[in-house]
């Protein structure tokens, strides 16, 4: 039979074809079923109930019961047959997440928000055997949780190092979505170092594992075998996976679990600044050649950062030699420094680096602080085309704002609402200038450079944060 000259070409681009992609593309996959045989064992499920006073309790206070909240209508019915699980009773909550042993005797390590609130906690262990769980410690400013039952001779999973993980790494995941004990998943880490809304301790480890609610607290291994994070949440529209799934470093949550099993809390470093990103815009502004680092909006008078002698509008580009590329590097290297240690920043201040040993204190909780509302009137500073009036005694009581500052009451078009100016914020400084009241800030802003960003000092709430303010035409 004779085979045309197209035939024989399209015939040998097909054995090409196979010839390189089949076998290599197969060769170039990992084997993940070692893995999974050495560690499924020490993958546990976790349970939890809770009296429904205290659940209805939390949720008067906007939290989330236990469960998987946004499952699809009907599914929560489908999953619970197929667990052949009992409908929870009444007085109690039923919640279910996951855990991997950390030592022979029982450790387990688990999210915070997996077991917060239970009145019991059962781990189910990978013979089916259950045991009731003791809760030694749980840190929410991490999510890291430490349960310990009483065992022996249980297998436990190896620890990695969550600072040699890099975009690009393999990694699989074992836990119980939706209560489906030991569901394995895989993927790549998509990103390092990930600073989250509510996270603000936690470098996270972002990756593309499919994670689900149940996933909670269970282990993100290696192609090692090893640990490198503890799976912790995920972005989602619907509640379930949606290609973001974030871990916590396991080099954090080690950390965490040996301040916990020593002293039952967690202490961390606390610097006594309030930080915020620096856009290119905010960068041209202070001189900057590109945008990174933290930009110092506040700085706390009893802190360690003011007694070292920072100030507002300072940019931290180092701390005791860790480059911060973004603000979010900050506050995971903070944390994680002992109280009393000396460690060195490098700040950028007036166009020049500066370096400023700063001795670092123990956390402690930020004071709430209100601003309230002025109908007032007052004149206008016509070049920002706001409304601003001067505090009175019980808002600058409210806001901390003991001296100086004015309060907008009115924003219109212009370069002021352009830079994001709100209504109830108080301007506290244009340039390097400290604003004093309503009528210097208008000679201030009449002169001002065009087309050159300048930083606004403003208070929001609680906060403190710099705008780029720039005038045009």
């Amino acid at each position: 039979m004779a085979v045309s000259r197209s035939g024989r070409s399209v015939g040998a681009l097909l054995l090409v074809a196979a010839f390189f992609y089949g076998p290599l593309a197969q060769a170039d996959l990992p084997d993940f079923k070692p893995i999974i045989q050495r560690n499924q064992a020490s993958v546990v499920n976790i349970s939890t109930t809770q009296d429904m006073e205290n659940v209805a309790a939390a949720q008067g206070r906007g939290l989330q019961p236990f469960g998987s909240p946004g499952m699809p209508p009907g599914m929560e019915e489908f999953f619970r047959h197929f667990r052949s699980l009992p409908m929870p009773e009444k007085r109690a909550a039923r919640s279910l997440g996951s855990g991997f042993i950390i030592s022979a005797d029982g450790e387990i390590l688990t999210n915070a928000h997996v077991v917060d609130g239970a009145d019991s906690i059962i781990v189910k262990l990978s013979d089916n055997s259950e045991k009731p769980a003791r809760l030694i410690g749980l840190d929410k400013a991490s999510d890291v949780a430490l349960l310990k039952i009483d065992a022996s001779g249980l297998p436990a999973v190896k620890l990695g190092d969550s600072s040699g993980v890099e975009v690009g790494d393999w990694v699989l995941a074992i836990g119980s979505p939706f209560g489906l004990e030991h569901s394995v998943t895989q993927g790549i880490v998509s990103a390092i170092g990930r600073s989250l809304p509510d996270g603000n301790y936690v470098p996270f480890i972002q990756t593309d594992v499919a994670v689900n609610p149940g996933n909670s607290g269970g282990p993100l291994f290696n192609l090692r075998g090893e640990v490198v994070g503890i799976n912790s949440q995920i972005y989602s529209r619907s509640g379930g996976y949606m290609g973001l799934s974030f871990a916590i470093p396991v080099n954090v949550a080690s950390n965490v679990a040996r301040q916990l099993a020593a002293n039952g809390r967690v202490e961390r470093g606390w610097l006594g600044v309030g930080i915020q990103g620096v856009s290119g815009e905010l960068a041209k502004s202070f001189g900057l050649a590109k945008p990174a680092g933290a930009l110092v909006g506040q700085v706390d008078k009893s802190g360690p950062a003011a007694r070292a002698g920072l100030e507002p509008g300072d940019v931290i580009l180092e701390f005791d030699g860790h480059k911060l590329v973004q603000h979010g590097d900050l506050p995971p290297l903070v944390g994680e420094t002992a109280p009393g240690t000396t460690v060195t920043l490098k700040v950028w201040r007036d166009k020049a680096v500066r370096t400023i040993p700063v001795t670092v204190a123990r956390l402690k909780s930020d004071d709430d602080g209100v601003v309230a509302a002025n109908a007032a009137t007052d004149k206008v500073p016509g070049v920002l085309n706001i409304q601003v009036v001067a505090l009175t005694p019980e808002q600058r009581e409210a806001s901390g704002v003991e001296s100086g500052g004015v309060l907008v009451v009115r924003v219109a078009d212009g370069p002021a609402a352009r830079a994001g100016i709100s209504t109830g914020d108080i301007i506290l400084r244009l340039g390097s200038r400290d604003v004093e009241s309503p009528e210097q800030l208008a000679g201030l802003a009449k002169k001002l450079p065009k087309g050159q960003p300048v930083p606004l000092l403003v208070q929001r709430e609680e906060a403190r944060l710099f705008l780029p303010l720039t005038i045009t035409g």
